[in-house]
């Protein structure tokens, strides 16, 4: 049998249509063992293919029980408190890392990503926003937007009130996954697919898109955009941006180096490579004019930014007297509070 590229077994919501909304997957896998693989492909009769199975009581029992014995406790575990849900249930086996074709696969992907089993840029989410359905985010849990005023009625006559959270396509991370060792002071502003490597610290206006994170630690009190990863002892300043690719329709990989710093206010729209400062309030895109300077600050010549592009030990300023962007070696790496990221 060739290699399984992940499973996953979710309990989830479904629509009055019978269309999923969202999964929840405990422990998903990557790369299970083949006696692991073997034994879901035999009970639910199918291919080393990409499928996602609507599971009913009947089969959780078998399924539990072959899982036990191929070594997979944990996950049989999870099948045998299954059996006991009213919920919709699911497998997601996906044999190959292709592009997501449904919302359980996007689901266990994005779950992928969360529970740090891969990186960004590490599994094809292409198209994952044509599969997403946009969802109310509510205290009852997802709801379809067309059986929300339903909803919101019933609740009323019950002399409740259904709170809406948010409409998106993508729910806050912490009501799935909750990665060790890290500090997230608002919760709704990291969305389930992100990467937050331990000693990470998400201050109140920090946020984290899908497909996109830190190694950890580091301290991020800025905007890490959609494919963006930032490294270790790296530290986001209030305000400050990266510059993603799901809007701008661009193809570089914007990602931000070991112990780098992005002052208050400031943006990156080309990667920086490790030890580089970005001063408070610049912002930085590919075309960005640059004055680069030599040891003694006389200028060497004009380049654009994107010719620095992952160049470490670089500091990047404004000149305050002519309002030159200026770049010269950076002799001073940041080093983060050791307290902030102990945890």
């Amino acid at each position: 049998m060739s290699e399984i590229y992940s499973i996953g077994f979710g309990v989830g919501t479904c629509n009055s249509k019978g269309e999923w909304l969202e999964v929840y997957y405990p422990q998903p896998l990557l790369k299970p063992s083949a006696d692991i693989a073997a034994a879901v492909i035999e009970t639910l009769k199918i291919d080393g293919g990409n499928h996602s199975i609507a599971l009913n009581p009947v089969q959780l029992q078998p399924l539990a029980d072959k899982l036990a014995g191929a070594g997979a406790h944990e996950q049989a575990k999870i099948l045998r408190q299954f059996a006991t849900s009213q919920r919709p249930l699911v497998a997601v086996v996906l044999g190959s890392d292709d592009a997501p074709q449904s919302v359980p696969e996007a689901y266990l992907k994005l779950h992928l990503l969360s529970h740090r089993l891969v990186k960004p840029h590490q599994t094809n989410l292409d198209g994952i926003f044509g599969k997403l359905a946009n969802v109310a985010w509510t205290n009852q849990g997802a709801i379809d937007l067309e059986e929300l005023p339903q909803r919101q009625l019933e609740a009323r006559l019950k002399g409740e009130q259904l709170e809406v959270a948010c409409v998106d396509k993508f729910p806050k991370m912490t009501n799935y996954v909750v990665p060790t060792g890290v500090r997230i002071a608002h919760t709704a502003r990291v969305r389930l697919g992100a990467y937050l490597g331990e000693g990470t610290t998400i201050m109140h206006e920090g946020f984290v898109n899908f497909n996109a994170g830190t190694e950890g630690p580091g301290m991020i009190e800025g905007r890490i955009s959609a494919g963006v990863i930032v490294g270790a002892g790296s530290d986001l300043g209030g305000g400050c941006s990266t510059m993603g690719t799901l809007s701008g329709g661009g193809n570089i990989v914007i990602s931000v180096g070991d112990n780098c710093l992005l002052g208050a206010n400031a943006g990156i729209g080309i990667p920086l490579g490790d030890r580089c400062t970005v001063e408070a309030g610049l912002y930085i895109t590919s075309g960005t004019k640059v004055a680069l300077l030599d040891d003694g600050g006389k200028l060497v010549e004009h380049v654009k930014a994107r010719d620095l592009a992952g160049k470490p030990d670089l500091l990047f300023r404004r000149n305050s007297t002519n309002g030159a962007v200026e770049c010269l070696t950076n002799k001073s790496a940041i080093e983060l509070n050791e307290a902030l990221h102990s945890n």
